[in-house]
Formats: C-alpha cells, sequence, structure tokens
C-alpha cells in the first residue's frame, strides 16, 4: 500500500482513512490491532470530526472514559498501543494531523 504522509507520518488525507490503513500504520509500531484499537481509534476520529482538532492526551483520555469506559487511563493506553506518545500516535493510527502540541 502506497500511502501519501506528512513528514511526521500522518496521513495527508484523512478521509481515506479505513481498517487496513491503520493496520499499515500500526505495523510501524509492532502492533496487531484488534476491534478494542479499532473502537479507541473510531472515537478519537469521532473526537477530531466533532472539536475540529487532534486531542491532546488528558482531553483525549477524558472523551474515552466517556465513549469507550472508565477504565481508559494513560498507561492502558500505553500498554496496548506500545507506545509512550499516546495523543500523537493514536492521531497518527486514526488518520488525524498531529496534535497541536506535539513536538
Amino acid at each position: 500500500m502506497n500511502l501519501e504522509l506528512d513528514q511526521d507520518g500522518h496521513l495527508i488525507d484523512y478521509t481515506i482513512w479505513n481498517e487496513d490503513i491503520a493496520q499499515e500504520l500500526a505495523n510501524t509500531l509492532e502492533l496487531e490491532l484488534t476491534p478494542w484499537h479499532y473502537d479507541v481509534l473510531q472515537a478519537v476520529r469521532q473526537f477530531y470530526q466533532q472539536f475540529g482538532h487532534s486531542p491532546a492526551t488528558r482531553p483525549l483520555i477524558k472523551y474515552l472514559t466517556k465513549t469507550i469506559g472508565p477504565e481508559i487511563n494513560n498507561a492502558l493506553l500505553q500498554e496496548k498501543f506500545n507506545t509512550g506518545l499516546v495523543a500523537r500516535h493514536l492521531s497518527r493510527l486514526s488518520g488525524i494531523p498531529k496534535p497541536a502540541n506535539c513536538l
């Protein structure tokens, strides 16, 4: 698959995103996506569509506890997504732009 990515590895056109593209992006983290992962990524996309920007970690976790479940926290997301950069990698895997406050 030949994806058009920006210099940070985010999709140029977030509207082309699908589960196959998400898995392709997740391969860079050596991560096999499950239905739970896809639910989280869909919620990240909903945040972007609802608020018009990519979420930082705190607002993202607050949103996910309401949309996915109260068990969501930073440590769980780091473990499940194999990364310490939760907001950045969840945005990348869900096909939306990098959060503004990420380096």
